[in-house]
């Protein structure tokens, strides 16, 4: 996980707070280091879950990750949880698992 962090943060930290780029319309840097903090977090719970190991992803970055991305994620769940529901991946005790779902990493259209 180190590597693929290094990797997002160079090419963030080597974008221009101005440029777009296109993921379903036009996205910011921010918009694309949360998209690779959530691939990060949620391929990772995918192959814990593979292994037969109990890993959650930190709740520090499923909030930032909810909050950028999944605007309409349930705000009385713990983010962890909240992330895994949001992206399909787990069901919540008053909600089914998703079966489709897409995030919100494009900017509003500007007029």
């Amino acid at each position: 996980m180190t590597v693929s962090a290094r990797l997002l943060r160079a090419a963030v930290d080597a974008a221009d707070p101005g440029d777009r780029a296109w993921h379903w319309g036009p996205c910011d840097p921010a918009g694309f280091a949360a998209m690779g903090v959530a691939e990060v977090l949620l391929h990772t719970y995918d192959i814990a879950q593979g292994l037969g190991l109990d890993w959650r992803p930190p709740a520090d970055l499923s909030a930032l990750v909810l909050a950028r991305l999944f605007p309409d994620a349930p705000a009385a769940v713990p983010p962890p949880a909240a992330l895994l529901w949001s992206a399909g991946r787990a069901a919540l005790p008053d909600r089914p698992r998703r079966t489709a779902w897409s995030w919100r990493a494009a900017l509003p259209q500007e007029d």
